[in-house]
């Protein structure tokens, strides 16, 4: 076997179309590019989205909802994950530092929202951004304070 007698395997390799090469290529004429339209013309640049003049798919469907650009979105903790956290750190203020350092939040800037869900029997004192009526009301009855920062 020598360099110069490899060839690729038979089927391996296609010959590219070579279409505007006169009447003598087969593709003579349009080029393979059917008569007239944009379509046939240089520059043509098709959209993907384009449906041939029907009526397009974005536009058929029906618009609805709304985002509300001044929403503001707490990080929800509630009573039961506190019972824990206090447990876990005995008696100890619970503020945002505490809740990122266990991984509740993911930053101290977020905001927090303190729920009503389970229950909170420890003696803490609770430091975050919002409170349901519920959950102050467990958490003074408990015998510690709720704080809004």
């Amino acid at each position: 076997m020598k360099l110069h007698t490899l060839k690729p395997a038979a089927g391996a390799t296609k010959t590219r179309k070579r279409i505007g090469r006169g009447q003598g290529s087969t593709r003579g004429g349009t080029s393979t590019k059917g008569h007239k339209g944009a379509q046939s013309r240089s520059g043509y640049k098709f959209r993907p989205w384009f449906e041939g003049g029907q009526m397009p798919l974005q536009r058929r469907i029906p618009k609805f909802g709304f985002k509300n650009r001044n929403r503001v979105e707490y990080k929800v903790v509630n009573l039961d994950t506190l019972q824990v956290l206090a447990e876990a750190n005995k008696g100890k203020e619970i503020d945002h530092q505490l809740l990122a350092d266990n991984g509740i939040i993911s930053n101290t800037r977020q905001l927090v929202k303190v729920l009503g869900r389970g229950e909170l029997k420890a003696k803490v004192d609770v430091k975050v951004n919002k409170f349901s009526q519920s959950a102050k009301e467990a958490i003074e009855s408990a015998g510690g304070t709720a704080a809004e920062v």
